[in-house]
């Protein structure tokens, strides 16, 4: 009787029961669904499921199933025409009262196989449909503003180090410092030198006196722009969570871009409105003591001030050119409505460092005004009539309201002036926080589900495909060993199908090729195994002692094979991005679960079928 360590079938066997248990709710399929969360991210009421009912039934609207699942409210329906209009009343009837409703796709997956942690496969936007938008970030606002910094910063230093100049100005991405003398110059330079190493110091070349080109070293300048666009990474994030779309993608591509991805979202407005706005507010204190009509009238702006209208009645306010407190401060921002006026108010709540200089200033100017500034920047592109992008920037910096400070006070405030939809929206973008420099939208798709599904038949159709072909292959040329080749095959399929859904790895299109190349990867090991069978056949030795050479010799050969293309799978993992990680991510988990089944799950099977036949005089492989 041929000898097989007992550890390896048992082995086979429980790692086969394991992958089909999480391969399983890929079965189960999902339902259309609409999917309700609270914009802030609080739990919701116990009673709301009585609220989805009563929008329901007044748009004459069935679902097949709504409860609550996880921190989120789950209405399923069982066509697209009813999911779109679900929604729509719930929007409707939900719209200003702190709720998200989005358009979702929910799993089936029953209760006991998703305790276990059974989840299906995370399907990509082209296989699940949805909307996908590519980010520019405007890095020349960032650097606009740091030379704003510069015309600042510079100057404080000087003055707190005692060194007088007599100028300054900005010099295009540099500012110039000018002095009386060359002795105040050199004094200059060297505390600017000392006390920040990031900026360069050289002399203008159309200076007529000491003066100093202050500007931001190449290094500090790009640590610059990759810090504003981690920060926008960040606030997207933010933003999208308000959807509550399941499984969204923002992430950084290239110096200056960010691909945001959100599948099972039909309806792209929405989106564009919240992701691309750059809305923001900041607290200044109003230049009682200049005229402001006369600044408006003449242009010139006494130092230190800045000219603002206020909006609608574009009169006219000099505000103190640092602000008290910004929206980049605020820890808490929510939509309400003014007690005194009965108008839409944002109700905010200011960071320790914020509620600190807010105290102080209202503490010292009871009586005096203080202004709320609304900035925003929109970037839209047109196009010629050759074609040409024409890129179109429009800034409000607008005063919504000067009033009396009555009182002090701190961190927490109310501001008025606004609209009702635009408090709403204010309040989301200032939870999520404000976007460090302007972003434009220059690509934009919206994936059907129509679309998704089509593609999912035509990769499935792929795969079955060329499991078929590779199927017949095999027991044309390698007989019954074929049809061990054909199980192990089928077992690495369901291992990486479990793999994928337990690890939620998103499945593309590019991922289902990535699928069908391995197959034909990963029955090539059986290949080189058999092969060497054959060989150790002719070579005189038993059939038994065959099948154990031809296993134990092929192993490193098919070691040194898969770790190579695995090699180079990472490669594409780590420097690829969007399509290509998608192939390589089921390329290289494949790889792994083909070098478990083509070396154990085909040698239990030959050693279930030969190891008890001690008389065996040959092999059907020929």
């Amino acid at each position: 009787m041929h000898h097989y360590p007992f550890w390896k079938p048992v082995t086979l066997v429980i790692v086969t029961l394991l992958g089909a248990l999480y391969a399983l709710p890929n079965l189960y399929g999902e339902d259309l669904a609409v999917q309700i969360s609270t914009s802030s991210g609080d739990p919701l009421p116990a009673d709301f499921g009585d609220t989805v009912a009563k929008s329901l039934d007044a748009g004459q609207l069935t679902a097949i199933g709504s409860r609550l699942e996880g921190t989120q409210w789950v209405a399923r329906f069982d066509s697209p025409e009813t999911q779109l209009k679900a929604v729509d009343a719930l929007k409707r009837d939900l719209d200003g009262k702190g709720y998200v409703a989005a358009l979702n796709l929910a799993s089936k997956t029953p209760k006991w196989l998703s305790a276990l942690g059974g989840k299906p496969m995370a399907l990509g936007l082209d296989l699940r449909g949805g909307v996908h938008f590519l980010l520019q970030v405007a890095v020349e606002d960032v650097k606009k503003a740091a030379v704003k910094r510069l015309i600042n910063d510079v100057p404080k230093l000087l003055r707190d180090k005692d060194i007088r100049y007599t100028g300054r100005r900005e010099a295009g991405e540099s500012i110039v410092i000018e002095f009386a003398d060359a002795e105040r110059l050199e004094k200059g330079r060297a505390a600017i030198a000392t006390e920040n190493p990031d900026l360069t110091l050289a002399t203008p070349p159309d200076a007529t006196g000491p003066a100093l080109l202050v500007t931001l070293s190449e290094v500090a300048a790009k640590r610059l722009i990759d810090d504003a666009v981690d920060k926008n990474l960040i606030t997207l994030r933010n933003r999208v969570n308000q959807f509550g779309v399941a499984e969204p993608i923002v992430q950084r591509q290239g110096a200056d871009r960010i691909v945001v991805q959100l599948p099972g979202v039909q309806d792209p407005t929405r989106v564009k409105e919240l992701l691309g706005a750059t809305a923001t507010l900041e607290y200044r204190a109003v230049d009682e003591n200049a005229d402001a009509a006369g600044a408006a009238a003449s242009g010139i702006i006494p130092a230190g001030d800045e000219l603002y209208y206020e909006r609608g009645t574009r009169r006219p306010f000099l505000l103190k050119r640092e602000a008290i407190a910004s929206g980049a401060e605020l820890t808490s921002a929510q939509p309400t409505v003014d007690q005194e006026s009965g108008t839409p108010a944002v109700s905010v709540t200011l960071d320790a460092n914020g509620a600190k200089r807010m105290l102080d200033f209202t503490s010292k100017n009871v009586g005096k005004l203080m202004a709320v500034v609304y900035r925003e920047t929109e970037i839209k592109t047109t196009y010629n009539a050759r074609g040409d992008a024409i890129r179109e920037r429009r800034d409000v910096q607008e005063v919504i309201s000067a009033a009396t400070i009555r009182g002090v006070f701190g961190s927490r405030f109310q501001t008025t002036g606004l609209e009702s939809r635009e408090a709403r929206d204010l309040a989301d973008l200032l939870k999520a926080g404000a976007l460090v420099a302007p972003i434009e939208i220059i690509e934009e798709r919206t994936i059907g589900p129509s679309l998704g599904a089509d593609n999912i038949r035509r990769g499935m159709s792929a795969a079955l495909l060329g499991l078929g072909l590779v199927m017949v292959f095999m027991v044309v040329y390698y007989r019954v060993f074929g049809l061990f080749a054909i199980a192990a095959l089928t077992v690495n399929l369901l291992l990486l199908t479990a793999v994928l859904s337990l690890f939620q790895a998103t499945l593309t299109m590019p991922g289902i090729a990535g699928i069908v190349l391995h197959m034909g990867i990963a029955v090539d090991a059986n290949v080189l195994i058999y092969e060497r069978i054959r060989e150790e056949l002719r070579a005189g030795l038993k059939p038994h002692q065959a099948i154990d050479a031809g296993y134990d010799r092929a192993f490193l050969t098919i070691a040194d094979a898969n770790v190579t293309v695995l090699i180079g799978t990472l490669i594409l993992f780590f420097l690829g991005a969007g399509a290509l990680k998608g192939f390589a991510i089921t390329l290289a988990i494949g790889i792994v679960t083909s070098q478990f089944t083509a070396i154990v799950g085909s040698r239990t099977l030959a050693h279930w079928v030969f190891g008890k036949r001690q008389n065996l005089k040959d092999l059907p492989i020929w």
